[in-house]
């Protein structure tokens, strides 16, 4: 089965699953038109607050659209810039956090490779609306296995690559991350790894997001939880400004 992605479905995603945000920014966003028809205050001040109430609102979906709909993110043309041997992988394991857009591509990617895919969405500890949404909406790739972030039900050192992509953040807890990583590296070949795609808490995604970057981690964070959890060897990429690739070997 392939999967045809639409035209701005990475906006229209943004749209979907943050509605909340949305809903309530022009909402805000209408009452201050009121104020300022009903209450006299400084035409300056604003159109500083509708402008930025604008740039909050309408800059995400700009930079979503850059990242997902036309950066190739979704084409994995980027794992050539890589040092991975493609003829050479043989098993590889996908984990998302119950919103998963990339097995299918990926299974068309590495036709050869034996793909399994495994979710750890958990309704207690992943409670993001966000992600709510979007794992309603999500297609799911045959035989995909629910987990437990600490419990991959892999054998040792059998895997060639596991994939992280736009999904590891969304273990809010440092634990519960930490121990996450320890099962990927308990996986992981002596020569396989581990490739994350993550946007971090930096000063571009500030700008993208404005408050919302600090849903994601800093590039400090990945790598001591990385470290901490055993890996020793951790490289990033930048793919695009606002997201980063990680390449972490056991």
């Amino acid at each position: 089965m392939e999967i045809e992605r639409k035209k701005f479905q990475g906006v229209l995603n943004i749209l979907s699953f943050n509605r909340h945000f949305y809903v309530i920014g022009f909402s805000v966003l209408f009452l201050i038109c009121i104020s300022y028809i009903i209450f006299p205050w400084p035409t300056t001040l604003f159109w500083l607050i509708i402008g930025a109430f604008i740039y909050g609102l309408t800059m995400p979906l700009i930079v979503s659209a850059y990242v997902y709909d036309f950066s190739g993110y979704y084409n994995f043309d980027w794992l050539k810039k890589l040092k991975t041997n493609l003829l050479e992988t043989n098993q590889i394991v996908n984990i998302n956090a119950g919103f998963d857009e990339t097995s299918f591509i990926l299974k068309k990617t590495l036709p050869n490779a034996n793909l399994q895919v495994f979710d750890f969405y958990n309704t207690e500890q992943h409670t993001e609306p966000a992600i709510i949404r979007a794992r309603k909406v999500s297609l799911v790739y045959p035989n995909t296995t629910q987990i437990k972030s600490n419990n991959i039900p892999v054998h040792d050192k059998t895997v060639d690559i596991i994939f992280l992509l736009s999904a590891a953040h969304e273990i809010r807890s440092h634990i519960e991350r930490q121990n996450f990583l320890k099962e990927c590296l308990r996986i992981c070949k002596p020569d396989g790894k581990v490739i994350m795609i993550e946007h971090l808490r930096d000063i571009p995604n500030f700008f993208a997001f404005t408050f919302g970057f600090t849903h994601f981690f800093s590039r400090k964070t990945w790598k001591q939880s990385f470290k901490k959890s055993g890996f020793t060897s951790i490289t990033e990429i930048k793919f695009t400004p606002f997201m980063s690739i990680f390449e972490c070997y056991p």
